[in-house]
């Protein structure tokens, strides 16, 4: 795999001789008396050290800049920070083709969200048992809510020698608040200055604190209305060719086209604006979806300590989340694959004889809804304290489940085939002109249906650190463990999407279990006063797919008071996840040409473009895991306390990728040919030659690599005004050199600049207090990239938000604010005729505009 492009030989050497990098102030490590400084562990490292930085880069978000960004939902916080990429998914856009509805997830560097590593705590969390994309694992931030969070650590490094699978790209550490003494309450409303849309917050959080130990109680609850593709204007329509992009109406249309004698037959009630050559009668499903689904979340987490000696606490966690969301597409599409037949006796038959039912959609149903409800539950207790002043231990067993039901009913639009054609051939549902059926004969073709699933995490760890030996006078610490886990996930779809009864949607089936153990240690070298070194390694035991040791190497050397130099290198792994080795029959949607069938039936290849396809995947239990080499090199000028920036360059190489087998190839190697196992069609109509395709099997497999190399820097300046208060600047920004990736042809694309992956991304913070009053001015900046087919640019986009808030006394507080300030709209894109087909990149920019809230905060 070629290691770096000749822009990346140009450009970092002008960048390493400008660039001095970056960090936060070191902590003392003693006071000047002698007083004992405790030690805390930090994300990155298992060992406790009494600074904050160390030799990997972290940005760490405090409650208060939580607080100052406005936003109450996670994933809305997470995708404004420059160190997110490519991969990442939420609710927004999420529809019912989705396979992980009402979730969300954060991809660092754009490597998937199954190669960042999401922690509470610094412990593992129980999968979402709906995995995205058929089989990418992932933790689904939407069960964390943000009132609860202290911080959030973002480890901008591999760290599997740390903390094992998944932590290629790096780790999101949320700390939960702890040190909670009273009462706070808080109340939020905002909506959309535009669009119907809002959102509602409350929470109250108690703590008390005693000789004997403390506890604390969180209680959140949000709510956010519905946000309609159909109020978006151009950006709810999947016909963006007035704007200069695609058409990418459906085919399965509404009325839709009939094999009459074997020859396709357009309905005579088809509009003539809608009516294509081939006889296709095109319908605009993009005012049925949802650009931002209702949701409602309820959660409650309460942690405890209790000292049960001078040396001895035991401490327990406790979480519990209930989410409520929904999910929706347009009307049930219908294809030839359905064999839906009208007799010649049906009432309302213009041709007088038996035909058949090519591409049609039962809009007179209603558009297809989902009700999702996840519930998710944390468990840790264990028992911690120290040895002789010396050895920090701990033990502690853990317990984790999250289970997902996906429900509709009647009345939501889920049309069962065979009823349907019952109800055709008793002459009571008229398929023909667009017509409106009567509720009753509508009733008689729906159905219920439900896809249940649950995840389990069992873990026990026991873990010491602390000063292992002294070498030239020299402390050595070390930090040493064992962890055993089990983990187990089952999806269980509806039998009738198996039978292959509802269609238009997508099914997905997994069962799987896996047992692992791992053993690691860690040591702090401080090989002279200024140069320390990070020695560790850990050894994992799969049940499924065998061992891996992984080790990792870092620095951090302090050249002088001011400026320091860190770096690392270490090896990571991603374990095979449950859904990709326990996969059953799952159904994916894909968009393809299939040319070949124009081109054996006569057609002009425009009529065979742009076609959603049904995938049939399986498991494969032969599966390897993910390989990954990294390495970091950074600087940190720190000359004083108000002041501090940092630059660091990184690269990831991410090997044996697991991936679907690449779609158009399969096509191109099965797709010719009638007879194919693989690609199975209909037998072929009247005269032509090749029949439409039913479904095409795949399969996921050891397939591709990429990596992806860049520079961050990191700057924060604070500054006294007198009278005036204080005045805090922070900036984060990325840049992308490249990232290339190796497809299933061995061929390799460096997407840099391409469709989703901007070369520029930068977070800029503002803040003002003065005595009661503080302001936040906060700018996002997302850089322009090409659109799917490199025919243009996709802009850049620079979002503001402000907000102020003011403390009338102890107990009460006020904040308003409004985001997206000039209302901006998201960048014109032609998609990729997948999941962005209304004019914009769906994952990259949110299209709802200007948001006003309003915030009240009371202390007791």
């Amino acid at each position: 795999m070629k290691r770096q492009t000749w822009k990346a030989q140009t450009w970092i050497p002008s960048a390493c001789a400008l660039a001095v990098a970056l960090a936060m102030p070191s902590m003392a490590s003693a006071a000047d008396d002698g007083a004992k400084v405790e030690r805390l562990e930090v994300t990155g490292s298992r060992i406790k050290r009494t600074d904050l930085e160390g030799p990997s880069p972290i940005q760490s978000i405090g409650k208060e800049d939580i607080a100052n960004m406005g936003l109450d939902n996670l994933q809305q916080l997470l995708e404004k920070m420059p160190a997110n990429g490519a991969g990442a998914f939420s609710t927004r856009g999420n529809s019912q083709d989705s396979t992980a509805n009402g979730s969300a997830s954060i991809s660092l560097r754009g490597l998937g969200p199954d190669a960042t590593l999401v922690l509470i705590n610094g412990r593992r969390v129980a999968i979402s048992s709906f995995a995205e994309g058929v089989s990418n694992s992932f933790v689904d931030i939407n069960n964390i809510p943000v009132s609860a969070i202290e911080r959030i650590d973002i480890l901008k490094d591999g760290a599997s020698a740390i903390y094992g699978s998944d932590a290629i790209a790096g780790v999101v550490n949320i700390i939960l608040k702890k040190d909670i003494e009273g009462i706070e309450v808080n109340l939020g409303y905002g909506g959309a200055l535009g669009p119907t849309y809002d959102e509602k917050t409350a929470n109250l959080l108690w703590g008390t604190k005693s000789d004997k130990g403390s506890a604390s109680i969180i209680l959140d609850y949000f709510n956010n209305s519905t946000l309609g593709a159909d109020e978006m204007g151009r950006f709810g329509t999947a016909n963006q060719e007035p704007y200069g992009g695609d058409d990418n109406r459906s085919s399965r249309g509404y009325p839709g086209y009939f094999y009459v004698d074997g020859v396709k037959t357009p309905d005579p009630d088809c509009p003539a604006d809608r009516l294509t050559g081939s006889g296709s009668c095109l319908f605009d499903y993009g005012p049925y979806n949802l650009t931002i689904p209702a949701a409602e979340r309820v959660g409650a987490i309460g942690q405890f300590e209790y000292f049960v000696g001078e040396d001895v606490t035991a401490f327990l966690e406790v979480a519990a989340q209930h989410n409520t969301s929904e999910a929706g597409g347009a009307p049930t599409p219908l294809d030839e694959s359905a064999g839906l037949t009208v007799p010649g006796t049906h009432p309302d038959n213009p041709w007088g004889k038996d035909i058949q039912i090519g591409r049609y959609r039962t809009v007179d149903a209603g558009a297809r809804r989902w009700d999702i409800q996840s519930d998710s539950l944390r468990l840790v207790a264990g028992l911690k304290g120290t040895l002789n002043d010396a050895w920090d231990w701990e033990m502690a067993a853990q317990k984790g489940r999250q289970a997902q039901i996906q429900s509709g009913d009647r009345s939501m639009g889920w049309v069962r085939v065979d009823y349907l054609q019952r109800e055709i051939d008793a002459g009571n549902y008229n398929p023909f002109g667009a017509a409106v059926n009567s509720p009753e004969v509508i009733d008689a073709i729906t159905t219920s249906l439900v896809r249940q699933g649950v995840s389990h995490m069992t873990a026990y760890n026991a873990n010491i650190t602390g000063q292992a030996f002294t070498l030239a006078e020299r402390d050595v610490m070390m930090a040493a463990g064992v962890e055993y886990r089990e983990e187990d996930v089952r999806d269980v779809p509806d039998e009738q999407f198996q039978r292959g009864l509802i269609f238009g949607t997508e099914a997905v089936s997994a069962e799987a279990a896996r047992d692992q153990w791992a053993a690691y240690a860690e040591f702090s070298v401080p090989v002279t006063d200024s140069f320390e070194l990070q020695l560790a390694g850990r050894y994992d035991n799969y049940s499924d797919f065998g061992t891996t040791t992984n080790p990792k190497v870092g620095f951090q050397w302090g050249i002088t008071d001011e400026l320091t130099a860190r770096g690392s290198w270490a090896t990571g792994f991603r374990a095979p996840s449950l859904a990709q080795i326990g996969l059953g029959p799952s159904q994916e949607s894909l968009f393809l040409d299939d040319t070949y069938f124009c081109a054996a039936n006569g057609l002009p290849q425009s009529e065979c473009e742009n076609l959603d396809q049904n995938f049939l995947f399986s498991g494969n239990k032969d599966l390897d895991a993910e390989e990954s080499e990294s390495w970091n090199v950074g600087m940190i000028y720190a000359p004083s306390q108000e002041f501090d920036i940092s630059f660091d360059w990184f690269n990831i190489l991410q090997d044996n990728k697991i991936d679907k087998l690449e779609p158009q190839a399969v096509y191109d190697a099965n797709c010719a040919n009638q007879n194919s196992p693989i690609c199975k069609r209909l037998p072929p109509v009247g005269t032509d030659s090749l029949g439409t395709i039913d479904k095409i099997l795949s399969s996921f497999v050891n397939l591709s690599s990429q990596e992806v190399q860049g520079i961050d820097l990191s700057s924060h300046y604070r500054m006294e005004l007198d009278s005036y208060g204080e005045l805090k600047f922070g900036l984060e920004y990325s840049y992308l050199i490249n990232f290339e990736k190796v497809d299933s042809e061995g061929v390799l694309t460096d997407w840099t600049g391409k469709y989703r992956y901007p070369e520029h991304r930068w977070l800029g913070t503002t803040n003002w207090v003065m005595d009661n009053f503080a302001a936040n001015l906060n700018l996002t900046y997302t850089g322009e990239f090409a659109d799917y087919n490199e025919t243009r640019t996709v802009d850049g986009q620079l979002l503001v938000d402000m907000s102020a808030s003011y403390r009338f006394s102890e107990t009460l507080k006020w904040t308003v604010g409004l985001n997206n300030v000039l209302d901006e709209e998201p960048p014109f894109a032609i998609g990729d005729g997948d999941a962005d087909l209304y004019g914009y990149v769906m994952a990259t920019h949110n299209p709802m505009g200007r948001y006003a809230y309003i915030k009240m905060s009371m202390n007791f």
